[in-house]
């Protein structure tokens, strides 16, 4: 059966506590999604902090975003500036449920576009789980281009794109020029709105961390064309957004995540906690999140 990653999904955070991960607080916090009605659950991307994840980790956590799933499609993080090694994380996670995985450009390498299609066409080849783009360039330092996208759409199994470039022209590109059945997401947060009224299909989302049914909220009535709910709630939602990413993510949201008494705002380095003055801007936003 084929799964459906469409709507809201949640790029889940990895507590930490004394240096090891809190897998207590984790499992916790899938369920506060699951609870809250996301529509599938993303664990081990770039806001899970994976690269400072040993393969232990990755493999308990996924274990854990399965068992409490309650049936919701999982999109795993396996992506790296390696072909060889996104392939061995895919190799590593095959056994412990994922639907999918979500594998970015490949960063610091900065590939031609023809490397980055040769990349993603490897990918999806060695595997049978669908796959998922994920292009970040102010992360990866590599923007993929709209028809390097419409190229991997056609192979079978490359199923969607997160689109975090910021560029709303070129998000609306893949989007009207996408093949039937390729689903195109945002990235970020403060882009949702515009980019589904304008047909896209859902987001990967940072901030339903902290607001989950909230961000529901504003899914649902931006996937159901009620314009005028869907942005009374993206106004609600603005400052969250802001907050989230006055430092590098996740760093905000963790430390959010700790106002609400949900886990601790530890981070692995090189990321550190949150300053005093992220912190203090968060406490002003988060108490009406706290459920």
């Amino acid at each position: 059966m084929r799964r459906e990653y469409r709507g809201l999904g949640t790029a889940l955070v990895t507590p930490f506590r004394d240096g090891k991960v809190d897998y207590d607080a984790f499992r916790a916090l899938v369920r506060r999604q699951v609870e809250a009605g996301v529509d599938f659950l993303v664990p081990l991307g770039s806001t899970a902090e994976t690269p400072c994840l040993e393969d232990e980790e990755k493999v308990n956590i996924l274990k854990i975003t399965k068992e409490e799933s309650n049936g919701l499609p999982i999109v795993a993080g396996v992506g790296s500036n390696s072909t060889a090694a996104t392939i061995r994380n895919m190799r590593l996670l095959d056994p412990f449920g994922a639907d999918a995985y979500l594998v970015v450009v490949p960063f610091y390498n900065k590939p031609e576009q023809e490397g980055i299609y040769q990349y993603f066409k490897t990918i999806a080849e060695a595997t049978d789980r669908d796959v998922i783009l994920y292009n970040v360039p102010g992360r990866t330092g590599t923007n993929m281009k709209t028809s390097t996208v419409l190229r991997l759409a056609r192979i079978t199994n490359i199923r969607a794109v997160k689109e975090a470039s910021g560029n709303v022209t070129q998000i609306i590109d893949i989007r009207r020029q996408a093949p039937e059945g390729f689903t195109v997401l945002s990235g970020n947060d403060d882009q949702t709105l515009p980019l589904m009224a304008s047909g896209c299909d859902g987001v990967i989302s940072v901030a339903s961390n902290v607001a989950p049914s909230q961000m529901k909220a504003l899914a649902d009535a931006a996937a159901a064309g009620d314009m005028e709910k869907a942005v009374a709630l993206n106004n609600e939602l603005m400052p969250l957004y802001h907050a989230c990413f006055v430092e590098s993510n996740p760093i905000p949201v963790k430390a959010a995540l700790s106002i609400m008494g949900f886990c601790t705002p530890e981070m692995r380095l090189p990321l550190t906690e949150a300053v005093q003055s992220t912190k203090d801007l968060l406490a002003g936003i988060v108490g009406s999140y706290s459920k």
